[in-house]
């Protein structure tokens, strides 16, 4: 019986069947061996020599690896085909007294029977470029770790932590946050024609104002918009300058991690987790109708946009069978890659062309819909150009130039599968006012004006990052590699460094505190540029161009000074208050614990007095303090305490009555039985409205009241919000008033 250890136990079913009987399958689960978890476990003075240790969770399975291989004719490590994978197989190598020079490492793209069969033919000595280039970024992020979260721990507050990778990513999404903040917008007016031939065609068609005496005219007030207008009243439109010509649009290259998660985000509202959840499930295998437990994906973590010639030979059959050879390229597709790029796998692509995503909608939603968007986009990466009758026109009238563009298909291409996406995010593209079609025109001819139209408009500030849009400024920018980017921007949001603000991400004031104290006193650790360049090492170190150690020690030496520069031995300095200490007579400070800001005696440590405060909408802050309403309990009367979640009322007479009341803000009356309507929180942190005589009135709303009213019955009205329509509506039966509001007005009204 041979031995084959693998990491992942999703996929041990689906690889044991293709083994057959010969072989035995074992998971590892990862990694089996670490860094000490409450030590440093560097030996910075040797050569930074790592400490590794079998991970506590782990025992059991050492103890059934090691079982398993004494018995075993031969033991093959098929850890994942990664610089990851190879550490751990050179951790397993060493922990079954394997010799990692012997041939007994091997390793697959696809998990498909083809695939492991030719691994089993090639096995090799473990490749020891790539656990060192492992093992630095292990020992580097480690020494990052270790040595900077005790210092954003003293001059913020208590159990902060910082890394090298993810708080690079934080400052993106800090200084993006703040270019919003301090954005200015311009001012600029559009001006659009709506025309049409004089005879021959009733097509309307739509021309932008261009230019004026041949020069690009842009407008910025009403002042000079009105002028233009005035101008262009009672005036001849002349076609002039006509541009035809055959425009071709190239298919997208097959996904990459990076362009997959974008896509999965923007394309299907997939979050990261859901994302690399669904491809490990792909990757790993899904049960498929007659056909068993098998993978339907290539390996997930990629930044190589290559595709085997095996898997293009297939999609040409398929292409060629399915759509015909016109569909089909003179010369296969070939991508190119980013320079920075490990090249060390395929691109992510469908296994078997014949599984197509029809065949397999009864597959759990998330990887359905990933594997459809998966097989789409590399079917047609491979087929031909789409090709386009493209149509550009300028419209002169009193010196000033309107143009109009169009474009109709003369052959889809690769577009009869797959439509690439925009986000709304992006810049939008100079045809973004294109036709569909436009009438037959020549130079000289005269065409009517049937209206104009003059749009204001202001710069926006640019959009928040969202978990894709992150993803691709990280790696535009070479911070971190495909298996980081999900985990690194978890993180984040995991530590609160980072919110949700529906699919946006939004820096929290810690967040911001940890990003301005990491610049001040480790500008190189902060810089962008500085976090791309040792990616590039960790890339030379898997090349075999340089020593992991070098590296490492070329990093120390400043990070070291750095260190030494920030243990001043002071804390974050406190913010004084006007709140005096009841207990000495001193000024109270703000200070920051474990759960957040407290009221600290500034004479401490004379006086130890604390107390917990919240504050108002103005930020003036609001102590504990006695109150006029009654205890229903026990008749004492009913003081206003602050808590870990805020404000709330107990009983004065504590610890005898331990009664205590939410405090809930109140925002109207209840529309069912008249009592006061308060603002409440759900379990998952959603604000709703609800009565407050719960739960003897049920009533309940998500949507949020307003202080206008209906004007049929004078009650409140409601504010319902959509992606794309707003609308106000009243509650009282009967009614049924309701006034939608389009988003578009909303904003304009608001500008």
């Amino acid at each position: 019986m041979k031995l084959v250890v693998i990491e992942g136990p999703g996929k041990r079913e689906t690889i044991q069947k293709y083994l057959g009987s010969d072989y035995e399958v074992v998971a590892s689960k990862g990694h089996v061996r670490d860094l000490p978890v409450h030590t440093l476990g560097v030996d910075i003075n040797n050569n930074f020599e790592p400490k590794y240790e079998v991970m506590p969770d782990k025992k059991d399975i050492i103890k059934t690896l090691k079982n398993k291989a004494s018995r075993a004719s031969q033991v093959l490590l098929a850890t994942d085909p990664d610089r990851e994978g190879e550490a751990i197989s050179w951790h397993i190598a060493h922990i079954l007294d394997l010799n990692p020079k012997d041939n007994i490492r091997i390793e697959f793209n696809e998990i498909s029977k083809n695939a492991i069969n030719k691994a089993l033919t090639q096995p090799r000595p473990i490749n020891d470029d790539l656990v060192n280039a492992q093992q630095a970024r292990r020992v580097l992020d480690r020494i990052v770790g270790y040595k900077l979260s005790p210092i954003i721990s003293q001059k913020i507050q208590p159990k902060l932590s910082a890394g090298r990778v993810q708080s690079v990513a934080l400052e993106l999404v800090v200084e993006r946050e703040r270019e919003i903040i301090n954005f200015k917008p311009e001012e600029s007016w559009a001006i659009s024609a709506e025309l049409s031939k004089q005879t021959g065609s009733d097509v309307k068609f739509k021309a932008i104002l261009n230019a004026y005496n041949n020069k690009k005219i842009k407008i910025e007030n009403a002042e000079q918009k009105d002028k233009v207008l005035a101008l262009l009243n009672n005036q001849q439109w002349v076609v002039g300058n006509i541009k035809k010509s055959v425009t071709h649009s190239h298919a997208p290259a097959p996904y990459i991690t990076s362009t997959m998660q974008q896509d999965a985000l923007n394309k299907m509202g997939l979050s990261l987790k859901r994302t690399t959840q669904a491809a490990q499930n792909l990757y790993e295998g899904v049960e498929v109708k007659g056909k068993g437990k098998i993978a339907l994906i290539t390996y997930i973590r990629t930044d190589s946009v290559r595709v085997s010639p095996e898997a293009q030979a297939k999609a040409k059959e398929y292409i060629i069978s399915q759509y015909g050879a016109q569909y089909y390229p003179e010369k296969p597709n070939v991508y190119t890659s980013k320079k920075s790029a490990q090249d060390a796998h395929e691109a992510i692509r469908p296994i078997y062309m014949d599984i197509r995503p029809d065949d397999v909608k009864y597959l759990a939603p998330d990887n359905y819909k990933l594997y459809k968007l998966i097989y789409e986009r590399f079917l047609a990466s491979q087929m031909k150009e789409a090709s386009y009758n493209s149509v550009s026109l300028d419209i002169n009238v009193n010196k000033f130039s309107f143009r109009a563009t169009g474009r109709t298909p003369i052959f889809a291409g690769y577009t009869i599968i797959y439509q690439d996406y925009k986000s709304k995010d992006d810049p939008k593209t100079d045809d973004e006012n294109a036709q569909t079609t436009l009438p037959p025109l020549n130079e000289g001819e005269i065409v009517n004006c049937d209206g104009l139209k003059a749009e204001q408009k202001f710069t926006k500030p640019p959009a928040r990052y969202t978990e894709a849009s992150l993803v691709k400024a990280m790696e535009e920018k070479g911070i971190g590699r495909p298996a980081t980017y999900a985990p690194t921007i978890l993180v984040l949001t995991n530590r609160q460094y980072v919110e949700k603000d529906g699919k946006y991400l939004k820096p929290s004031e810690l967040g911001c505190q940890v990003v301005d104290t990491l610049i001040k006193y480790f500008p190189d650790i902060m810089d962008i540029k500085f976090t791309a360049r040792m990616e590039d090492r960790l890339d030379d170190i898997a090349a075999g161009k340089e020593t992991w150690q070098t590296t490492i020690a070329d990093f120390y030496k400043d990070f070291s000074v750095a260190i030494d520069n920030a243990h001043d031995g002071q804390r974050a300095p406190a913010e004084e208050t006007d709140e005096i200490c009841d207990k000495c007579g001193a000024k109270m400070v703000i200070r920051v614990g474990k759960y957040g800001k407290f009221l600290a005696c500034s004479n401490y440590p004379e006086c130890k007095n604390v107390k917990n405060f919240t504050t108002d909408e103005k930020g003036e802050i609001i102590l504990p303090h006695e109150t006029d309403e009654i205890c229903d309990k026990c008749g004492a009367k009913m003081a206003v305490k602050i808590g870990k979640f805020g404000q709330f009322l107990a009983c004065t007479n504590y610890p005898e009555c331990k009664n205590i009341k939410n405090i809930s803000k109140v925002v109207g009356v209840c529309p069912k039985c008249g009592a006061n309507l308060v603002e409440k929180v759900s379990k998952k942190g959603n604000k709703f409205y609800g009565c407050q005589n719960y739960p003897k009135c049920d009533f309940v709303s998500w949507d949020s009241p307003t202080e206008q009213h209906c004007p049929n019955c004078n009650a409140i009205l409601y504010k319902k919000e959509g992606k794309t329509v707003q609308k106000l509506y009243c509650l009282t039966q009967g009614c049924g008033y309701s006034q939608p509001i389009k988003i578009e007005e909303k904003q304009s009204i608001e500008q």
